[in-house]
């Protein structure tokens, strides 16, 4: 009888120890699965984190809640400006500036008989573009070369950002405005980026 009962509080204790350990996972599962990067916009964790990294700062998550703020802008220049690549803006209404934003706009590609078709263009390509702008970024006067952008840039090496969120929109002529936004935003006159 002491064996089975030794037993029997063994394989209580295994459950009991197993029980919470499989709720963390499921727990973790979740979270991972709620905030999952669609297909479309795999890369976009990898391309940032490896240019803050550069700089040494910590990597940045990706947010469904700033992919669909991303998305409502982008559909909304799609379906007003035909992708007219512009910020939004500063002042108040319902597309109203509250995070940091980065813009890319690609034209159709045109064949000489007349025929139009669709860029293809990766998140990775676009943020890429962005980055590149760190050779016209001069740390020492925080500020960029004369005649040349780099808040892109800037904005994705911004020291305080934590998450990032994209969308794109494809319009009827097949251009293409892509939007990443970015919380805590960045860019801040007089502040450096890191």
């Amino acid at each position: 009888m002491g064996k089975y009962r030794l037993l029997f509080v063994s394989v209580f204790i295994m459950l009991s120890c197993s029980n919470p350990q499989k709720k963390a996972s499921d727990t973790n599962t979740t979270l991972s699965v709620a905030n999952a990067v669609p297909t479309t916009f795999r890369g976009t964790l990898t391309s940032h984190n490896s240019v803050r990294a550069r700089v040494g700062l910590k990597p940045l998550h990706w947010s469904n809640k700033l992919a669909k703020y991303a998305q409502q802008w982008a559909n909304h220049q799609a379906n007003t400006q035909n992708c007219y690549m512009k910020h939004r803006p500063h002042h108040s209404g319902p597309f109203k500036q509250i995070h940091g934003e980065n813009l890319f706009w690609a034209s159709p590609k045109r064949w000489s008989d007349g025929k139009v078709e669709l860029q293809q263009i990766s998140i990775s390509e676009v943020i890429k573009s962005w980055a590149d702008e760190d050779i016209d970024y001069n740390y020492n006067s925080n500020s960029c070369r004369l005649g040349a952008q780099c808040g892109h840039y800037t904005q994705i090496v911004w020291h305080e950002t934590q998450a990032v969120g994209c969308a794109i929109a494809i319009c009827p002529d097949k251009s293409q405005l892509w939007v990443c936004n970015y919380n805590p935003p960045g860019n801040y006159i007089g502040e450096r980026p890191y």
